[in-house]
């Protein structure tokens, strides 16, 4: 398995980024602007888009030259198929018909992903299922497991040893032994500071880290994210610690169907208790996001209709990044891994190039692949016939507003996973567009097509006056 090395990062990069910058997005016309970043009591509004609003491309920097990518690892000839034929080849997988704009060229990431969020069609990408070293966007996979254990208003005091092992460089939200925390908190730390801090207190509460570890993995098996390995909840690097652009695009998708994940995915900034002292008031201190297309930066605004994910960046790994955004009601997810250049946030400009294609090729690109549906969702999965939602996650597809589920088998998934051939299935991770849409039925849940980002994600108006 071949990983980058980068002698001159450090661990986990996260515990060294620039201090917070508001957002200097430029406003919108027609009344839709971003505006000032909302503090948490109006988390759930960001702002509408419209398609004439870009990120900054950046400096013009060129791509490595022929030599450097020679002493690059290359990816594996054949990888898994889970989702399509194409999307086990190596290389760049796109269908460049006519009326199909062309791919952004300053684009050198070792591994990406843009897909439709709400269809799960794949528009394009690049050395797909290449196992690489995640960093903290395994942090998705720990959320989507780890979230509906614990009320958010639960409070638990840190226990002694609680952070003893955490990995040299690790980056910190700032958690004390000794010290209580409500669920919400450690959320916040996860989420905004990348706080593998409080991933190990949350794994504390959870029974440990080898339990946790365990639920991850099995989570991941659960989503088809067959080319995830977890050794640490954290995605500190540890060896034989892998995933893919295709599974943490797939494990973002999952993660968005709880309100929760959206919440804490979309916050741009919080604040974190300080350290209680005897006799004094609990002081508070502000953390950010370290997502940089969500906060911006002084060289690079925010993206316009960004609403999360996640970033990471450790020495094997690079940087990485999950992101969703939306635009005229089209919603995309972008994945990016190891970009190659050193370009100053590399991997957000790389993945708001790609979104800023996708968005302009949707609907006229045809796919090369699709999110699969988890197992739970797929005929017979489920206990009523395949037909019921596990897990508070609505990921099936409706047939015609009947309840029936579209998919492939678990075989045939677990078949191309392991190289086989056929295309990919065709039964999507899809949930409930709508309490008005859902219908519960004798125990089972009827969904439509629609997969939802509701309002959290969805851009609202600002109110007029």
């Amino acid at each position: 398995m071949n990983q980058l090395h980068t002698p001159n990062a450090s661990r986990n990069q996260e515990a060294r980024r620039l201090s917070f910058m508001g957002s200097v997005s430029p406003a919108v016309e027609d009344g839709l602007g971003r505006g000032a970043i909302p503090r948490m009591a109006r988390i759930g509004v960001v702002v509408a888009v419209t398609a004439g609003v870009l990120l900054s491309a950046g400096p013009a920097v060129a791509a490595p030259g022929p030599d450097a990518e020679d002493k690059q690892p290359k990816p594996p000839a054949g990888m898994s198929r889970v989702g399509g034929v194409k999307l086990g080849r190596p290389g760049i997988q796109v269908n460049l018909t006519p009326g199909v704009p062309a791919l952004p060229k300053q684009v050198t990431g070792r591994s990406w992903v843009v897909a439709d969020a709400e269809s799960g069609q794949i528009l394009a990408a690049n050395n797909a299922h290449w196992r690489l070293a995640p960093a903290s966007t395994m942090k998705m996979l720990f959320a989507d497991t780890l979230l509906p254990r614990f009320p958010r208003t639960q409070s638990y005091q840190v226990k002694p040893g609680a952070l003893a092992n955490l990995g040299a460089g690790s980056s910190l939200v700032g958690i004390k032994e000794k010290q209580s925390y409500t669920v919400h908190d450690l959320w916040l730390g996860v989420f905004l500071r990348s706080g593998n801090d409080a991933v190990h207190v949350l794994s504390q509460m959870n029974g440990g880290i080898a339990k946790t570890v365990k639920e991850m993995n099995a989570r991941a098996d659960e989503l088809q994210a067959l080319d995830t390995h977890v050794v640490s909840p954290d995605g500190y690097d540890e060896p034989g610690q892998v995933s893919s652009a295709y599974d943490l695009t797939l494990i973002a998708r999952s993660g968005l169907q709880k309100a929760d994940f959206r919440e804490y995915a979309a916050t741009p900034r919080a604040n974190f208790p300080g350290e209680a002292k005897k006799g004094k008031k609990r002081e508070a201190f502000e953390i950010q996001n370290t997502n940089k297309l969500l906060t911006g930066d002084f060289d690079m605004p925010a993206y316009q209709g960004i609403a999360g994910v996640k970033n990471g960046s450790t020495t094997h790994a690079g940087q990485t990044f999950t992101g969703v955004a939306e635009r005229n009601g089209r919603v995309l997810l972008v994945t990016v891994m190891n970009p190659l250049v050193k370009e100053s946030h590399a991997v957000y400009r790389e993945a708001g190039r790609l979104l800023d294609w996708g968005f302009t090729a949707a609907g006229k690109v045809k796919p090369v692949g699709e999110l699969v549906a988890p197992k739970s969702a797929e005929p017979g999965g489920g206990e009523s016939g395949g037909n019921t939602v596990t897990g508070g996650i609505g990921e099936v597809e409706g047939n015609g507003g009947t309840g029936q589920i579209a998919g492939t088998t678990g075989e045939g998934e677990r078949a191309r996973a392991a190289g086989g051939s056929g295309a990919g299935g065709a039964g999507t991770a899809l949930a409930v567009a709508g309490g008005a849409l859902a219908l519960l039925v004798g125990g089972v849940l009827l969904v439509n097509r629609r997969w939802p980002l509701p309002d959290l994600v969805r851009r609202r108006r600002p109110p007029q006056g």
